[in-house]
């Protein structure tokens, strides 16, 4: 239902976790994500633990589908001195091509527990369907 954009994304994320460089607007880091079936509805869930709501930003145009997400840095305060920063921050981007059989205008996001759920209906032209044949004169008829 998806194609792989790019090949040497994996690869990148990789890099930038053992170098410990996040991710900015032109080079963004990549985040993590699942994709799978479930019935009539393809469902993609992406990894975003410490990112607001506010702090997303979904795009689909035509069959592209683009994720982006920043994480912060938590507010500092007086007296209070970092011992240790492993999280990622900075900027995380997806970009996933999306099959035609997926209806594009229906497209519902939730986001809990850190966690962004898309999900896509299939669309009905994409469904299985019976063909029938008529009488004598060999007339079909599609039903759905």
């Amino acid at each position: 239902m998806l194609m792989r954009t790019d090949p040497f994304r994996e690869m990148d994320r990789i890099v930038q976790q053992l170098s410990g460089t996040s991710g900015t607007w032109s080079k963004p880091s990549v985040m993590p994500m699942d994709a799978y079936r479930q019935g009539d509805t393809y469902v993609i869930a992406f990894d975003l633990p410490g990112v607001s709501t506010e702090a997303i930003d979904i795009d689909v145009e035509r069959n592209m589908l683009t994720v982006k997400a920043e994480r912060r840095p938590a507010g500092k305060s007086d007296g209070v001195q970092m011992e240790l920063s492993e999280r990622p921050l900075g900027v995380f981007s997806r970009q996933v091509m999306l099959a035609d059989t997926l209806d594009t205008e229906h497209i519902e996001a939730d986001y809990d527990a850190g966690v962004l759920t898309l999900r896509i209906p299939i669309a009905e032209r994409a469904k299985p369907r019976k063909i029938a044949i008529g009488g004598e004169s060999g007339r079909k008829q599609i039903s759905g």
